[in-house]
């Protein structure tokens, strides 16, 4: 194949708030199923509320410590993942990652199926570029759009 292994001097680049996304593995290259990103993610990054979509997603983290908000029947919960740590998420799970720490943290991650959040990380880079102040409904509209419903903040006792 010639797209093993990935070529990283000429991966896609991309900035999510405070967030830059490399992309490793498209939809296009793998029939629809995986969509694999390198996530670097500065002190304060991530996405700013929990939210929960249909694809599944894993998370290896490969430098720092992320942490994870996940709800479940018992209400949200907290978990730090450093390196070397793996935090799989179902598909339909509630959700949030954030950097808490005083350090960069990167992550290698992966969605399957791939499409919709290939989808939406492309159209939320464009709505997002630099110098463009999206208002909270088109961020609300966008994600709709692409099947990911937006839940709102983590509860602050935790």
């Amino acid at each position: 194949m010639d797209m093993l292994p990935v070529d990283r001097t000429n991966a896609e680049c991309w900035q999510l708030g405070t967030d830059q996304i490399t992309v490793l593995t498209t939809c296009a290259q793998t029939s629809g199923q995986i969509f694999a990103v390198e996530i670097r993610m500065p002190p304060g990054g991530g996405p700013p509320v929990l939210h929960r979509h249909d694809p599944s997603e894993v998370y290896y983290v490969l430098e720092g410590e992320f942490t994870f908000y996940v709800g479940g029947e018992g209400g949200v919960t907290r978990h730090r993942a450093g390196v070397g740590d793996v935090v799989p998420l179902d598909g339909g799970t509630p959700h949030t990652v954030r950097n808490e720490s005083d350090a960069d943290a990167v992550a290698f991650a992966v969605h399957t199926p791939g499409a919709v959040m290939e989808g939406f990380t492309r159209a939320a880079a464009v709505l997002g570029a630099p110098g463009a102040r999206p208002t909270m409904e088109e961020v609300l509209a966008l994600a709709d759009a692409h099947g990911i419903e937006m839940l709102g903040p983590v509860p602050a006792q935790l």
